[in-house]
């Protein structure tokens, strides 16, 4: 039995939930930016109440890590390191695009493209499949009528996000469909599959780290598929 506590403060909602060996238990979400930081400890506090859990049975924290508004990230990981320290537990860390694709995975879409605003016509985003491996890696992006064409031309992409609204009022692409699509921490337990895996593995690099025998690829290997683990 492995328990999951899911953060993101990372887009324009904040949410918290409990996962138990990846099935969602319960969550809280708080539409207001504003006040996150007095908001986030009493909803955890609430949350693992109502589950009739004590804090000590949380196995590890993940976090959407970014990109997403800096004080939300603040507030998010502040409060899941803290947490970690006290109980001496895992840090999972999470793209937060990577999780905006998981929200989206019912699209019928061929591709999923996230896109959180960052001012003008500037986003942050990524292009994702249905796999949720990246065809574009994430980065922030000025738009223009032609970004994109090179999926565009080929597949349908899923656009969504709060920062989505910019690219839809300057393309008249065919291939490409909008959608509202709210992500939550909820959709960070299905990626929370990974730490399972990497757990496992880095219960055996610790073993060779004993032993003195560990390489540094190994070291590495924790941190791959957008998925990294702090002690």
């Amino acid at each position: 039995m492995s328990f999951i506590l899911n953060i993101d403060t990372a887009v324009q909602s904040a949410s918290v939930c409990i996962a138990e060996n990846d099935k969602v238990l319960a969550m809280k979400l708080n539409p207001s930016q504003k006040d996150q930081a007095a908001w986030i400890h009493l909803a955890i506090k609430d949350l693992v109440s109502e589950q009739k859990l004590k804090l000590q049975q949380i196995n590890a924290v993940a976090i959407s890590a970014g990109p997403g508004s800096y004080t939300g990230l603040r507030v998010g990981m502040s409060t899941a390191k803290g947490l970690c320290y006290a109980l001496n537990i895992p840090l999972i860390t999470i793209n937060t695009l990577r999780m905006m694709a998981v929200a989206a995975s019912s699209a019928s879409a061929t591709l999923l493209c996230p896109m959180i605003d960052a001012r003008r016509m500037e986003v942050f985003t990524a292009v994702f499949d249905h796999n949720f491996q990246e065809l574009m890696p994430s980065t922030n992006l000025i738009l223009d009528g032609a970004s994109f064409s090179q999926f565009l031309d080929k597949s349908t992409v899923c656009f969504f996000g709060n920062g989505s609204n910019k690219f839809h009022s300057i393309t008249k692409h065919p291939n490409a469909i909008f959608e509202n699509i709210e992500a939550t921490a909820q959709h960070i337990k299905i990626i929370n599959k990974e730490y399972k895996k990497s757990n496992g593995h880095k219960e055996k690099q610790n073993e060779k780290e004993h032993e003195g025998k560990l390489s540094v690829a190994e070291r590495n290997q924790a941190g791959r598929k957008g998925t990294k683990i702090m002690q």
